[in-house]
Parts: C-alpha cells; sequence; structure tokens
C-alpha cells in the first residue's frame, strides 16, 4: 500500500500563486510516476499534470500549461505544483496520484490517491 498527503491548498486571489506538496510513504518507489489531478463541484476529474519514470518527462493539461510546474525531489517521496496565474476555475479539491497504469490523463489508470487540498481562487 501507498499513502499520500497533500498540503498546501487554501484560498488565494486570481493572479497569485500557490504551492501544492505531496508525501508519499509506504510501499512507494521514489522514483514512480507521480501526478495531480483536480475536482470542481459538479464535475468530473481532470489531469492537471504528471511527472513520469523513468527520465521524468513532464506533462500538462491543457487548461494549465504555462501557469503550473510539477517537480519532485526524490530523496524527500514528495512531488510539488507550483501553481501561478491562478483563475477562479482553478478553484477544485487537488489530488495527489500515484501507481499509473496507462494514459496520464485518465484517473482510473492511477491505483493510489491522496485525500485531496482544497483550492479556492476568488475573483
Amino acid at each position: 500500500q501507498v499513502q499520500l498527503v497533500e498540503s498546501g491548498g487554501g484560498s488565494a486571489q486570481a493572479g497569485g500563486s500557490l504551492r501544492l506538496s505531496c508525501v508519499a510513504s509506504g510501499d512507494f518507489g521514489s522514483s514512480s510516476d507521480m501526478g495531480w489531478f483536480r475536482q470542481a463541484p459538479g464535475e468530473g476529474r481532470e489531469g492537471v499534470a504528471a511527472v513520469l519514470a523513468p527520465d521524468d518527462f513532464t506533462f500538462y493539461g491543457e487548461s494549465v500549461k504555462g501557469r503550473f510546474t510539477i517537480s519532485r525531489d526524490n530523496a524527500k517521496n514528495t512531488v510539488y505544483l507550483q501553481m501561478n496565474g491562478l483563475i477562479p476555475d482553478d478553484t477544485a479539491m487537488y489530488y495527489c496520484v500515484t501507481g499509473l497504469l496507462g494514459r496520464w490523463e485518465l484517473s482510473s489508470n492511477w491505483d493510489y490517491w491522496g485525500q485531496g487540498t482544497q483550492v479556492t481562487v476568488s475573483s
């Protein structure tokens, strides 16, 4: 089993920034695929970003390209999501994920999910 614990959510004004963190523990390989999804009220889960082994290639959803950056610290089993240029449409619960089998954009392809951290952006 793998445990994922997110932190760093909160409230921000449009145009502001937040940085999310996710620490993995348990039966987790430090270089495993990791990613972030989000879910707004009444909406489905949307792939935000992923960093994939073995070369740490990064991928982003179209709605966040150029504004969000995913990174990782393998020594700390931690993945980060730096969110700049926030807009109200970024308001959602953000989930950290690991254990990928298949395309990163599909939520059903990830085995492990954190509990989520709420991000709220006001205009």
